[in-house]
């Protein structure tokens, strides 16, 4: 008996049937994120995206050659291969022209998990945690579809697991195990630690991405402040950088009047929303982190994609890849 009891509070011992169900609004599972794999068709993350796609022009090799995808006609240069040479255009012109492609490459993607107590965290639909959990699944599918390499490095508030690059159903199957371990590890009881920085994070993305990866980092960004702006700088130069930034509509609308409670664990406040100072303050803090990582966008050579957990996942991904839902 003693060491059944062991087992079972190792979490070793089978699952009875009659235990509820998952509620995949707060915690995520494998078959779960498995499902995304058909919808996952539906977008695309090659170089070639509707007008309405965030990624319309991104994501594209420049690489002067034969190729399939015609880019441009101009003037020769030395060293120009001559079987580029456009020969009507250069007769017509009276000087050498030569035609330029686009050739797709192999691109490893790299896909970045926030998992930390900050995602667990949701009051419509749900946590922010799990809307960054089925992006993520829903990016992988689409990686592995397309015959590209895919890793990912999954995090909480003080685990990280790094894992690099590979091709293939098994890659995919280790990638979205550690989403749904990270996932799991999320709890109201869960002791008041120090969250990881996400800066140490960006800085493993750095080591495993050094260039001509696709980096997909999906988070609420919390504490993001001015070294975070460096890092995914010094990233952005040398591979494609897209920002999953997951939002909750509290942070930018609150109840009229009323009390919000807030705790970190230990201590409780109470706040008056109905005071204009306090709902401010309150607001503030969120607005000014969204308009701070817009700004990265014209700043930096990334991408923005806004979620919501107020909405299903797969139709904004959709949306905003300018695809068409399946």
């Amino acid at each position: 008996m003693k060491h059944r009891a062991a087992i079972s509070r190792m979490g070793l011992a089978p699952k009875r049937s009659s235990q509820a169900p998952t509620d995949t609004r707060v915690h995520i599972t494998l078959s779960h994120l498995r499902g995304f794999a058909p919808a996952a068709r539906a977008i695309s993350l090659l170089s070639r995206h509707p007008a309405t796609s965030v990624l319309q022009g991104r994501h594209r090799s420049r690489i002067r050659g034969r190729g399939l995808d015609f880019e441009e006609l101009r003037g020769y240069l030395p060293g120009d291969d001559v079987r580029s040479i456009d020969w009507k255009v250069t007769a017509r012109a009276r000087t050498p022209y030569v035609r330029v492609y686009t050739e797709e490459r192999d691109r490893p993607t790299l896909i970045v998990v926030d998992q930390r107590m900050s995602m667990f965290f949701g009051t419509v639909r749900n946590t922010k945690s799990v809307t960054a959990a089925e992006c993520a699944a829903i990016a992988a599918h689409r990686v592995v579809a397309q015959g590209d390499r895919i890793g990912g490095i999954v995090f909480g508030d003080q685990e990280i697991e790094e894992l690099r690059p590979k091709r293939g159903q098994a890659a995919l199957t280790r990638f979205l195990s550690a989403v749904v371990a990270g996932n799991q590890r999320l709890s109201a009881t869960a002791p008041t630690v120090a969250p990881m920085a996400l800066n140490d994070v960006l800085t493993a993305v750095a080591r495993l991405a050094r260039r001509d990866h696709l980096v997909i980092v999906l988070s609420d960004f919390d504490a993001a402040d001015e070294a975070t702006q460096f890092h995914l700088g010094a990233i952005a130069q040398h591979n494609d950088v897209v920002l999953g930034v997951v939002s909750d509509p509290t942070s930018t609308q609150l109840p009229e009047q009323g009390t919000v409670v807030g705790t970190d664990g230990n201590k409780q406040a109470e706040l008056d929303i109905g005071e204009a100072m306090v709902r401010t303050g309150v607001l503030s803090v969120a607005t000014h982190r969204i308009e701070q990582i817009k700004s990265w966008q014209t700043r930096m050579r990334l991408s923005v994609l806004p979620l919501s957990t107020a909405e299903e996942t797969l139709p904004q991904v959709v949306r905003l890849l300018g695809g068409a839902q399946r």
